[in-house]
């Protein structure tokens, strides 16, 4: 069988004729040219307004190459060549790279960078909410290193905070947010070795009710972690892999609930029928576990059971915005990170796709006058595109011609290590003879590994709202939420806000506000 589907697929290599013809005429590159200079000088007045409100989205293992492949995806999506395309983080006004190394690790994991991009301080590999004195599954060099992060922070102001993932909650970028651990994969006591539990050491389930009790939202996977062992899942009741881990017996879901006040009403839903059934006027708290482990990926998810990641950050932000002291919100596109390491790029661009999806309904939703957003990734992948495709190439299509050595075509999408490595007869396999197109392909890959690791390099940070302009050049990850805290005024570097200084408000009038920037402060700064 035969799947050569080359090239440009028949969809006249998604080229729009008429744009074809304006970009033919030098008018239409230098009038774009000339627009996009115009909005770069609007910037000059910046935005030094108190941000009431700060929301980081974070997309795990969303490295550059992932960024420019997931907007061409986005329009083709709609029928466009996909290039010229722009992703809602595209329209952020501030750019900056990241460095993504973790204090032991040249190619970081995702524990080690959320501490960063959390808690401020960078960490070892594998290390939760913890400082770099800590020693992966050592339990007994916790104590005394923890550290706390932009979440607690807000929290401590009096602001209302959430967590959405598309991964387990207890999984290591949303554990960072509240829980101290030496190794990431203590998702349960059931993973902790004897001589952590006997050492005083908490699994990150347990420290997700006990560390920060009064989180707000909560909506992810992660159920089966939450429930006494064997105990069976409400979703999938015969299937033995998802039933309860807990060895203490504990019911958490219950502990959570017990540990709200009664005058407050709060929540527990594990599908989206509840979900989207809720009053979310009269939700004081809620939490959502809407699978066992991880969500299932966007393109397999079931739209009647499973909510999306963009419907999961309407309902958060809905019901934080009920405090008017501001909030802190958390959005992971988590499986992004996924579908790198089992070399399906098509699952992981459609993740990164939704979670742009969900970026531009979080912009419908705050103002930039006093919601800061910052975009960024925890690292990259060694995926990567190329091939000198032409323009309007399908994102998971063939490269143009056919390897010069060994007489094969090759998708233009590749992979420098993963479980793509495919070998037949002595020879690199034929990608026309299976279906690259398919969802879960796994797409070819230099070196045989079972599962595809993290790239290194440097990661995007995509940042509007009061003070982004501090997100600037090249930083240190840990540098991230340092700027989101200063913005505003909450953890210990607040002597810059002042109550009473003056700032614009929406409609341009003048307005209060507790932060104060001399001209002085501006001139160090730029």
């Amino acid at each position: 069988m035969t799947f050569l589907t080359a090239k440009n697929s028949g969809n006249c290599s998604l080229l729009t004729t008429g744009l074809r013809q304006k970009e033919k005429n030098p008018r239409f590159w230098r009038e774009q040219a000339q627009e996009t200079l115009r909005r770069a000088l609007s910037l000059q007045e910046l935005n030094t307004n108190v941000a009431k409100n700060v929301i980081l989205f974070l997309g795990d293992g969303m490295g550059v190459p992932t960024v420019t492949a997931a907007r061409i995806l986005k329009g083709q999506l709609s029928n466009n060549n996909g290039e010229e395309t722009v992703l809602e983080m595209d329209r952020f006004p501030f750019v900056a790279l990241s460095k993504t190394y973790n204090t032991n690790a040249q190619v970081p994991d995702s524990a080690g960078t959320a501490t960063a991009y959390l808690c401020g301080v960078k960490a070892n590999e594998g290390t939760l909410g913890v400082s770099a004195a800590v020693t992966r599954s050592q339990c007994n060099t916790t104590a005394g290193n923890e550290v706390t992060s932009i979440l607690k922070w807000a929290k401590a102001a009096g602001k209302s905070v959430g967590i959405v993932t598309t991964t387990r909650v207890n999984h290591a970028t949303p554990s960072a947010a509240y829980a101290h651990s030496a190794d990431r994969d203590w998702y349960s006591d059931n993973e902790m070795p004897p001589e952590a539990i006997q050492q005083g050491c908490k699994d990150i389930a347990h420290q997700l009710f006990e560390n920060i009790p009064d989180i707000e939202v909560i909506m992810g996977g992660g159920r089966k972690y939450m429930f006494p062992k064997n105990t069976s899942d409400v979703e999938y009741p015969n299937e033995e892999k998802f039933r309860g881990t807990r060895l203490d017996g504990r019911n958490l879901i219950e502990a959570w609930r017990k540990t709200k006040p009664k005058d407050k009403n709060a929540f527990y839903v594990w599908n989206r029928t509840e979900l989207m059934k809720l009053d979310l006027n009269k939700v004081d708290y809620l939490m959502g576990l809407f699978e066992p482990i991880d969500l299932v990926y966007e393109l397999n998810r079931n739209n009647e059971t499973d909510p999306s990641l963009t419907e999961m950050v309407e309902v958060a932000l809905k019901i934080l915005q009920k405090n008017p002291l501001g909030f802190f919100l958390l959005v992971e596109g988590g499986r992004i990170d996924h579908g790198h390491h089992e070399g399906k790029a098509k699952q992981a661009l459609h993740e990164a796709v939704e979670m742009d999806r969900a970026i531009g309904r979080a912009d419908i939703m705050t103002s930039s006058e006093d919601t800061l957003t910052v975009v960024t990734a925890d690292h990259s992948h060694v995926f990567t595109f190329g091939g000198y495709t032409p323009r309007g190439n399908p994102i998971f299509g063939l490269a143009p011609m056919q390897s010069d050595v060994d007489k094969k075509p090759f998708t233009s999408i590749l992979y420098g290590n993963g479980p793509g490595y495919r070998v037949i007869d002595g020879e690199r396999e034929n990608v026309s003879t299976v279906n690259f197109t398919d969802a879960n392909y796994q797409a070819q890959s230099a070196v045989p590994m079972r599962m595809e690791t993290h790239g290194g390099e440097d990661v995007a940070i995509f940042a509007k709202g009061p003070m982004a302009h501090l997100l600037h050049g090249v930083h240190e990850q840990n540098y991230i939420p340092h700027v989101m805290a200063y913005a505003a005024c909450i953890g210990e570097n607040t002597g810059h806000c002042r109550s009473g200084a003056p700032t614009r408000s929406p409609s341009g009038l003048l307005a209060a506000t507790p932060m104060f920037f001399s001209l002085a402060l501006l001139r160090l700064l730029f």
